[in-house]
């Protein structure tokens, strides 16, 4: 109910407004128009308006009202014209092209209306009165132009922001979409083909295998279009370590320590997850696995170490996912994310630091 007089209130506001624009507005610029010329010629010839007969002023606002219809039609007309043959690119030889076009305009006007009204008042036609006519109602006439054609500019200038960010929005949305649809087949086919062997040996286990995995499915379905509790996203790590583990050798050395000052800062989800992915996919050698996260004031420090096997599939260990990863962090953390990748014959370490204030 609320909301439907709302609406109703603005609609008739934005009505009154476009009345007022059409109908009122002209008196009121005329009448400052009509007094400038008045004061002006006034003081430089010594008459007072007022001692006039009123039959002269009330025919000089008349008709000086109706010429002042005619000067908002033509300008309004004139932006109308600007706006359809608008340009890409405004600068400073355009904008003064159009001032000229209503200068011009508007002494056509001032000649075939204003002098001609001057003319047939008072004692005719003066040098004073011709300069008057020219200058006064031309320095109105501008002003207003240079008003109403500014806030055109403005609106357009706005309206293209708002149009350019919208669609680098959607762009970020679809690239990220893209980038996460390339990252899921992946880790489905390698949670999938664990529990496919666990089955074989461990049914009870398999069937905790996939209460996790089914967590981790939900989590990636629902769990990924805000920011998230960065204690959430280390359960989520917990649990892919967990399912890492069973597929793994038992010879693993793997160690863990999530610092517990990690708790309700907020985090994009699934970036920390690429990291430990590619530890539990190279690891060789030792199989060492080494995975930390800390907060640092306002920064969370996630490093991950693996060992690696001596022989050349070592060199396959900055793989795609890491370049995907690498990409959703330019868009969801820029200027405020640094990674560290360094690898060495027997290890490579990952530093991934995030501002998470």
């Amino acid at each position: 109910m609320n909301t439907l007089w709302l609406n109703q209130s603005f609609k008739a506001l934005f009505s009154y407004m476009k009345l007022f624009w059409r109908y009122i507005f002209p008196v009121f610029f005329w009448m400052l128009i009509y007094a400038c010329i008045r004061l002006i010629n006034d003081t430089t010839v010594g008459m007072k308006f007022w001692q006039r007969s009123w039959q002269t002023n009330f025919s000089e606002i008349v008709l000086g009202l109706m010429i002042t219809f005619i000067y908002i039609f033509v300008i309004n007309s004139l932006i109308s014209y600007f706006n359809k043959k608008a340009v890409e690119r405004v600068n400073t030889r355009h904008i003064l092209k159009e001032f000229a076009i209503v200068f011009f305009a508007n002494l056509i006007i001032v000649h075939l209306a204003i002098v001609p009204m001057m003319m047939f008042t008072d004692n005719g036609l003066q040098i004073n009165d011709y300069v008057i006519a020219n200058i006064i109602p031309t320095l109105f006439v501008l002003l207003y132009f240079a008003i109403v054609r500014g806030n055109q500019y403005l609106k357009n200038f706005v309206g293209q922001k708002l149009l350019v960010e919208r669609i680098s929005n959607e762009q970020l949305h679809t690239e990220l979409k893209f980038l996460k649809a390339q990252y899921h087949p992946h880790f489905l086919f390698n949670a999938l083909n664990t529990i496919y062997f666990q089955m074989d040996e461990n049914i009870p286990d398999a069937k905790k295998t996939v209460e996790k995995f089914s967590a981790l499915l939900r989590y990636q379905l629902y769990d990924q279009q805000q920011t998230v509790p960065i204690s959430r996203e280390l359960r989520y790590l917990q649990d892919f370590i967990d399912i890492q583990q069973i597929r793994t050798s038992e010879k693993l050395q793997l160690k863990i320590n999530f610092d517990i000052a990690l708790q309700q800062q907020e985090i994009y989800p699934l970036l920390l997850l690429p990291l430990v992915e590619n530890a539990f996919k190279y690891v060789g050698g030792e199989y060492k696995i080494e995975i930390i996260a800390t907060a640092k004031k306002n920064w969370l420090e996630f490093y991950v170490s693996n060992s690696l096997p001596s022989y050349d599939m070592q060199e396959k260990q900055n793989g795609i996912g890491l370049e995907h990863l690498k990409r959703r962090l330019a868009l969801l953390y820029p200027g405020t994310h640094e990674m560290i990748l360094n690898k060495d014959s027997n290890n490579f370490t990952a530093l991934l630091k995030l501002n998470i204030q």
